[in-house]
């Protein structure tokens, strides 16, 4: 029993001892004229060192904030457990707030969009600030791009693009496209009106069809994963998507698992693809 217990110990020590950290941070965007909030993952060793580290963006959803992929996404153990066992190389993983401080009447999308250039702010200002600030080595071959739902299509989108920024975009559930905004019962133009026109506008479907070959070969140089439920509503775009991409010649990895619209999904994706973006990291 004594050599039972001692050895649990051990294992506990040993799991603590090669825990992350989650910092909350903030930065204040001239573009958007507004306070952004972010959640930082700094793995086990990051004080002690000095080295420079890949950095991931890792995006919420729709109706979720920036505390969403801690809270509800397990990713702390999650990424803790795959970098103990190699499967992970230790990365910084930057987890921003979609939307503004009001949540009720900001804009939430990851694109530009009518008084909300996200879109600007998110390459202009936070791609440089987190990586100065967390020491991400701040190349393409070492910053990948994932999340879930919305922030699945926002991650098609950036790397849409940006190619030349990302290395690797790993989609789960993605948003791809939607209809027009529709305006509230008086023709306000609501928060959910902003956010679908930008998805409408940056549709990823419509981005394929009007690529040209040059935009095509750029899209070629990121590592794609595109991952939904088979009982999820957004898999026929999700497959769309796959099909327009394979015809045109470029290379993505298209994964069905058993699964809905929840985190139960996600928490099972963010296991394959934090191995995903490490795999392609410096390629």
């Amino acid at each position: 029993m004594k050599k039972t217990m001692l050895l649990l110990a051990l294992s506990l020590c040993t799991a603590f001892a090669h825990a992350g950290n989650i910092l909350t941070d903030s930065i204040y965007s001239q573009v958007l004229r507004a306070t952004v909030r972010y959640n930082v993952y700094l793995p086990s060793g990051y004080e002690k060192s000095s080295n420079k580290m890949p950095v991931v963006y890792l995006l919420h959803g729709l109706t979720d904030t920036y505390t969403a992929w801690d809270q509800k996404g397990c990713m702390k153990d999650i990424t803790d457990e795959l970098i103990e066992s190699g499967e992970t190389v230790p990365v910084v993983i930057i987890m921003p707030n979609a939307g503004g401080p009001d949540v009720n009447n900001t804009p939430n999308g990851y694109f530009n969009m009518e008084g909300w250039a996200y879109e600007d702010f998110f390459f202009n200002e936070l791609i440089p600030t987190a990586e100065q600030k967390y020491r991400g080595i701040g190349d393409k071959q070492h910053r990948a791009v994932m999340g879930l739902s919305m922030g699945g299509g926002g991650s098609v989108g950036y790397c849409q693009r940006h190619p030349d920024i990302f290395s690797s975009c790993y989609a789960m559930s993605p948003w791809l496209n939607s209809g027009n905004g529709r305006p509230g019962p008086n023709g306000e133009k609501t928060r959910m009106f902003y956010t679908m026109e930008g998805v409408h506008k940056h549709s990823a479907l419509a981005f394929m069809d009007s690529a040209d070959e040059t935009a095509k070969q750029q899209l070629r140089t990121v590592a794609w994963t595109l991952d939904c439920g088979d009982d999820d509503g957004l898999l026929g775009d999700t497959f769309e998507l796959y099909k327009k991409m394979r015809l045109s010649g470029i290379k993505a990895e298209f994964r069905v698992r058993n699964g809905v619209h929840n985190w139960e999904y996600w928490r099972a994706s963010l296991r394959q693809a934090l191995p995903f973006a490490s795999r392609n990291f410096a390629k």
